[in-house]
């Protein structure tokens, strides 16, 4: 197994968002923000090249990131577009859009699907997978959670990215259908929102697992930093962790989906509760 980091970003989100409850004493230390209160934070996905228990190559691509297909208007919040494109970066690891075979997406909201569809014409008058053969997998109950979106999560459930997947029969659901890679287990957690899904992946004798939503960035580690996004926050504390626990006693990586500064860590129990142990690239470790 062959594991990229794509990164599309960075983008902005508000910093009292992305912490919850934490003062802004505390998370601008690690997160400072910007004369609106935005912070920089990264919009990093996986390209995974590996194989089918029957020997055939896949290459799984996890999350899509934003996209390109909004207006000015809606970019400009997230001081996007950036230069940067997911086809420029799978691009740029050397395959075509028509050699992904898998696209996991962790979540439906807009910036971890975005990029999953595109549009098909100059004119932009019609929507399409952005990957033509790839199986585009999600959790049937976060599909249904995006397809009657509560008012929290409205906003963030955009129908452009996610109904063309359905209509162009590319789509599969996790929990009815077998991925079918060894060395990629999903986990599900319902903190932030319904049925995310992590992928958890074993290569190299390294056991790797990217935390999604759930543990966005380093700065996130410590139990009580939720993001204000997160519908369940209660539940989120429990899951991370259950999560990080499992992480020290079995030596597990961290892959961080929005850290601007570190793709990867480890972590370690302290007298003040689980932190950060060592961090760098991902590349680092494998």
């Amino acid at each position: 197994m062959i594991i990229h980091t794509l990164d599309t970003g960075p983008f902005k989100l508000d910093g009292g968002a992305m912490f919850g409850v934490v003062p802004k004493t505390l998370w601008q230390r690690t997160n400072p923000a910007d004369d609106r209160n935005l912070c920089d934070w990264a919009l990093r996905n996986l390209l995974i090249e590996t194989t089918d228990a029957s020997g055939k190559p896949r290459l799984v691509l996890v999350d899509t990131g934003v996209g390109d297909k909004q207006d000015a208007k809606f970019f400009g919040f997230y001081d996007l577009p950036n230069g940067k494109t997911l086809v420029q970066a799978v691009e740029q690891a050397g395959y075509a859009l028509s050699d992904v075979t898998d696209v996991l997406l962790t979540h439906l909201h807009f910036d971890h699907a975005g990029g999953a569809v595109r549009w098909a014409d100059a004119g932009r008058t019609r929507l399409e997978p952005t990957f033509p053969r790839a199986t585009y997998w999600s959790h049937s109950g976060q599909w249904q959670w995006a397809m009657q979106p509560n008012p929290r999560e409205r906003a963030t459930y955009l129908r452009e990215n996610i109904m063309p997947l359905q209509e162009s029969g590319q789509l599969r659901f996790s929990d009815q259908s077998e991925l079918g890679i060894p060395g990629i287990e999903l986990l599900y957690v319902d903190g932030h929102t319904e049925k995310m899904l992590m992928p958890q992946l074993e290569t190299a004798g390294k056991r790797l697992l990217f935390c999604a939503d759930l543990i966005p960035s380093t700065s996130h580690v410590p139990v009580p930093y939720v993001m204000g996004y997160d519908v369940r926050p209660l539940v989120t504390m429990d899951e991370k962790t259950t999560c990080l626990e499992r992480a020290v006693d079995e030596d597990w990586l961290l892959v961080f989906d929005h850290d601007p500064y570190c793709e990867a860590a480890t972590v370690e129990r302290t007298e003040k509760g689980i932190r950060v142990k060592d961090k760098g690239r991902l590349a680092d470790w494998l």
